[in-house]
């Protein structure tokens, strides 16, 4: 696989990345048309407004010359995928507007997320920008995490923090929900946190930066038949954050995150488990009913 030069698009990434969020942010409280779309079972995957149509167009604007400079594939999600990221060693994986739900409902938990993947599913880039706060975080790999430009180190917990869950909103209808809780309680009191508290309004991109503030903290999504639990826009991005900054963000059953499924966009069959640290991560693992 050939040489990229990732700083250079990285700083391409993280300029697309809050243009789109400035506009997504002026575009708030303005009266928009919520259309559906073919998406996956959950409400979430399918709802689009045209500030994501007109978000995904500033970020295309600039990443689509680095295309033919530099080979790359694109795959955005409100475009058909190509399916040249199988063929091309790099791809572009752009979610213009992750949250749109939280977005439409004025609330937290909407971001623009960008990344750059190998074809061998890789996150080389990765870059999340927060319009609501106005929080860019970015990573490149081999060059550490970033939060607002300053170097990202995670803090030690303390003893007395609680173990946060992060978690889609839907989660508190799944079979598990209950049996998480009681598994989440029970790690909490094996590594000294004083309870369990819960976050479940954001889409995947802010669940993922989430984890990383809310230290110790959690995102999980189990398998699914249908179709949904996210895509391959919604991790590839926080994955090389996670990566870089030393947490772990794997499937359900610990392997890597599968970022360029030839099968499909959608990561519904494996599932997604985050971590804050490697001994949560493993307590995960070995606790949860899967």
């Amino acid at each position: 696989m050939r040489d990229i030069d990732l700083l250079t698009l990285s700083k391409l990434a993280i300029s697309a990345a809050e243009l789109a969020g400035e506009f997504i942010e002026n575009s708030r409280g303005e009266h928009l048309k919520v259309e559906t779309k073919c998406g996956g079972s959950t409400l979430a995957s399918q709802v689009v407004t045209e500030v994501d149509l007109q978000s995904q167009k500033i970020i295309l604007d600039i990443l689509t010359p680095s295309c033919e400079d530099y080979d790359i594939a694109m795959l955005a999600e409100e475009d058909i995928d190509s399916k040249l990221r199988l063929v091309k060693d790099f791809f572009w994986c752009v979610d213009p507007l992750d949250g749109t739900l939280p977005f439409i409902e004025g609330s937290s938990g909407y971001s623009v997320s960008i990344a750059l993947v190998s074809k061998l599913g890789e996150p080389l880039i990765g870059v999340i920008y927060d319009p609501n706060t106005s929080t860019l975080y970015h990573a490149v790999k081999g060059e550490g995490a970033y939060r607002n430009n300053q170097q990202w180190i995670l803090p030690q917990p303390k003893m007395d923090n609680p173990l946060t869950l992060v978690c889609d909103r839907s989660f508190i209808q799944h079979r598990f929900y209950s049996t998480t809780i009681d598994t989440l309680n029970s790690i909490a009191s094996t590594l000294g946190y004083n309870s369990v508290e819960i976050i479940k309004h954001g889409g995947a991109a802010m669940n993922a930066c989430w984890v990383l503030e809310n230290t110790p903290a959690c995102y999980i999504k189990y398998p699914k038949l249908a179709d949904g639990g996210g895509s391959l826009w919604d991790y590839a991005a926080s994955a090389c954050l996670f990566n870089e900054i030393g947490a772990t963000a794997t499937d359900i059953h610990g392997n890597a995150l599968l970022l360029n499924n030839s099968e499909s966009t959608f990561m519904n069959k494996r599932g997604v488990l985050y971590a804050s640290c490697t001994e949560l991560h493993k307590l995960l693992l070995a606790s949860l009913k899967v």
